[in-house]
């Protein structure tokens, strides 16, 4: 596919009140907007007016923050975004949901019920889940060690795969004068007995629209990019600096041919923090806003956490003590957030204090006008960076009113961004295949 034709994929990642630790005290909606509806139902509407590919919902089984200075509580994704998928017609949503803390049957039947509901615009981000307090909600002292996590969760994207190809395609004969609702024949036992799990299947629902809803993975470490390559249809990656975004998408794209796989069929989305306005000055007011909510100490504790050293011990006006930083392997961490991390500290030698304002939730940040932002979101298409972002917002509703009224029409008019929609699926908006049926290798898969 030439330059000239390709598109961006663009999704909307809706952290809380935003993308900014302090953005509910902004207002802009009610302290208790977590447990509404209508307000993910609001953003959800804006991001298909703009014609995104998704909405995204991150997770994680157990509660955290200071419930004294933040608000807290999540619904649950495939329950709440069933919601928004009725309330929407074209863009996708993706739910975050364990392989450490889920069964592989009831999680596929979740997921695939979703997908029948929305018509085929679901889509299962899988994370590994490292801390303990969640590890703690179901009967563990402490999360398991990484490469365990990783040996689970690859063996469950597997059962999972072979639940939603447990019946094929044309399974369902559905003919009431004869009598017959489906083809015995198509319909398959999985048999899978493995080191994690036994599940004989099959799925007790068909196949579903888009044949298995997309998955999508974010984690960064050797193993976790192994992983991806091999199994995900998107990754959402952390890098911070062009650089190591042109070498990470390198490097994805590889090792999917290592696997067999086309490498156009793993879209490559990293994450972008936005801090919008008119001006840059403006824009620059409104970031300092929400930092001084904060105050200095709780920006760089985010790093301190990160790196695992007390906030006492570091000087802000320093640079990061690299000596006493451990291999990030040996850190119980996100690994792909930290990394990110030290390599933008490392490249630009910024000072504790300067890193801690150039990141928001571990990710790249922008804090500009809409053309900047657009001249941002291009460079890193164009240069080979990234097939798409996943955008972060600092304040809901307006961060994402700003992208959608602002953003969106320069990329449209740099012939980077679609105009309408044209497919019925998520897997039509990403350009991805539909995925042919392991159980009838055989057939040829129709497009999506």
């Amino acid at each position: 596919m030439s330059t000239a034709s390709r598109q961006m994929s663009i999704g909307m990642n809706i952290l809380g009140f935003g993308a900014h630790a302090a953005a509910w005290r902004e207002a802009e909606a009610p302290a208790t907007a977590m447990t509404d509806v209508q307000y993910f139902i609001n953003i959800a509407k804006i991001s298909e007016r703009g014609t995104l590919d998704a909405i995204f919902l991150a997770d994680g089984p157990a509660l955290a923050g200071d419930l004294a200075t933040q608000p807290a509580g999540r619904l649950e994704p495939t329950v709440l975004l069933t919601a928004i998928a009725l309330a929407t017609q074209h863009i996708g949503v993706i739910a975050t949901a364990s392989s450490t803390f889920n069964e592989p049957y009831n999680l596929a039947r979740r997921l695939a019920s979703v997908d029948h509901i929305s018509g085929g615009r679901a889509a299962w981000n899988v994370v590994t889940t490292y801390n303990d307090a969640a590890a703690q909600n179901f009967g563990q002292s402490a999360s398991a060690p990484h490469a365990e996590r990783y040996g689970r969760a690859a063996e469950f994207i597997e059962v999972v795969q072979k639940l939603w190809d447990s019946w094929e395609d044309d399974a369902i004969i559905g003919d009431p004068v004869q009598g017959l609702f489906a083809e015995r024949d198509k319909v398959h036992s999985i048999e899978h007995v493995g080191e994690h799990f036994a599940v004989r299947g099959p799925l007790n629902l068909p196949r579903s629209p888009q044949g298995r809803p997309v998955l999508v993975q974010a984690g960064s470490s050797e193993q976790g990019k192994a992983l991806g390559s091999r199994y995900a249809d998107a990754i959402f990656t952390t890098q911070t600096t062009l650089a190591g975004g042109q070498g990470f998408y390198q490097d994805m794209k590889q090792r999917a041919r290592q696997w067999g796989r086309d490498p156009q069929q793993l879209k490559i989305m990293p994450g972008l923090a936005t801090v919008i306005a008119s001006t840059e000055a403006e824009a620059q007011a409104r970031f300092t806003r929400l930092n001084d909510y904060l105050g200095e100490s709780s920006l760089a504790q985010q790093i301190a956490w990160r790196i695992g050293i007390p906030l006492a011990e570091l000087d802000l006006d320093a640079e990061l003590p690299w000596q006493r930083i451990s291999a990030v392997s040996e850190l119980k961490s996100s690994h792909g957030f930290l990394e990110a991390q030290l390599n933008l500290a490392r490249q630009e030698k910024l000072s504790v204090r300067q890193l801690a304002r150039r990141i928001l939730v571990g990710h790249r940040l922008l804090v500009g006008t809409p053309e900047q932002v657009a001249d941002s979101l291009a460079e890193w298409f164009l240069s080979g960076a990234a097939d798409g972002f996943n955008i972060m917002p600092d304040v809901f509703p307006s961060g994402v009113q700003v992208f959608v009224d602002e953003v969106v029409p320069l990329l449209r008019k740099r012939g980077l961004f679609r105009h309408e929609y044209s497919a019925s699926t998520l897997r039509g908006h990403l350009g991805l295949a539909y995925p042919a049926n392991q159980f009838t290798p055989s057939r040829s898969a129709a497009s999506a």
